[in-house]
């Protein structure tokens, strides 16, 4: 079943959603997923160095998705101010961060972000942008993008949920797979995707409903295959990201008579050799207001870190944060899944 188009999610509130994530099957016979951690003598789960500093500057976006976790969308105005992104600055430079991962909403849609980029230009070893390709054709301000880029040898990490236009369009909006080719072209076209470069051009693929991704690699052939071929377009490598039930897509799974279904999908999927990949091991995630998450979906939760002091960035402590328990919940069936999912594609 195809996922509904949500203007935005119902679930103002993330309590309503941990609500709905830890009823029925889980209050019963199914092991929640502390339980499978303890079976394996993985529980509390521990993270490992951090090395990704991954950033939601703002959740303002040109396109209302209809899996979108973070509810983004151009009816939202929350946008990270320059003295978060100035403190997030500090701690980049002061810690041994090798990636810093930006992302939103449409982060190219921040007033600063362009400011941010160049602060940080220097201070890691890569910068990803996570961008959904459309920003680039939706207003002549946005058309030099790829040259920015390509200014500061940004990894660009982009959506496509499919390489045709019905699958795409019904995930997205009516329009985005066109101007998504018409973006791709431009990213080729500045040396991006192609095999003689280095600057990355990374596609990430999320299933059109409620079901896992297929075999990444597999995947990765299709669409190298299919948008060479029918649109002379290259990309380096594509990502496959299992849907997790959080916000417009917890709306659909509800709405669709899914929700259990998926949940159990998801647990009677749950893989042990994914735990050590998962992405919260070496991330930080941050909100646009500079509160400190183990993950991307955390944060949408409000599921802070559980460091022994303040979880804002302000008050950054690399120490405790070395030592902190991470917050996991049954949302996290979702990267454990199958191959296992993160914000780099399969784990596994």
């Amino acid at each position: 079943m195809t996922v509904k188009q949500f203007k935005y999610s119902t679930f103002k509130d993330p309590q309503s959603q941990l609500k709905w994530l830890n009823k029925g099957m889980f209050a019963s016979e199914e092991k929640t997923f502390n339980e499978n951690l303890k079976d394996l003598k993985k529980y509390p789960l521990k993270p490992d160095q951090l090395e990704i500093f991954q950033v939601n500057i703002g959740y303002q976006c040109n396109q209302t998705c209809s899996h979108c976790h973070v509810d983004a969308g151009p009816h939202r105005t929350e946008m990270m101010t320059k003295e978060v992104m100035g403190m997030c600055v500090d701690v980049i430079r002061n810690n041994n961060f090798k990636t810093v991962d930006i992302t939103g909403g449409a982060p190219e849609m921040h007033k600063l972000f362009r400011w941010f980029v160049e602060q940080i230009s220097d201070l890691v070893d890569e910068i990803i942008v996570r961008s959904n390709l459309t920003i680039i054709e939706s207003n002549k301000k946005y058309h030099d993008l790829p040259y920015f880029f390509k200014s500061h040898n940004i990894r660009v990490v982009s959506s496509l949920p499919y390489f045709e236009k019905k699958r795409t369009d019904s995930q997205r909006g009516e329009g985005v797979f066109s101007n998504s080719i018409k973006a791709l072209k431009r990213l080729n076209q500045v040396g991006y995707g192609k095999s003689d470069s280095d600057l990355i051009l990374d596609l990430v693929y999320n299933p059109s409903g409620a079901f896992l991704p297929d075999n990444q690699e597999n995947l990765e052939v299709s669409f190298k295959r299919n948008l060479l071929t029918n649109f002379n377009i290259e990309f380096n490598s594509l990502l496959a990201i299992t849907n997790l039930p959080i916000s417009r897509f917890l709306d659909f799974l509800i709405e669709s008579d899914n929700y259990e279904d998926y949940m159990y999908k998801l647990s009677d999927s749950f893989n042990p050799a994914a735990i050590n990949g998962l992405m919260c091991k070496n991330t930080l995630s941050v909100d646009w207001q500079g509160y400190m998450y183990d993950c991307d979906f955390n944060q949408m939760l409000k599921l802070r870190t559980a460091d022994k002091g303040d979880s804002h960035i302000s008050n950054f402590n690399a120490n405790q944060l070395a030592d902190r328990t991470i917050v996991t919940n049954q949302h996290c069936f979702g990267c454990t899944a199958g191959e296992g999912s993160s914000c780099q594609g399969v784990v596994v």
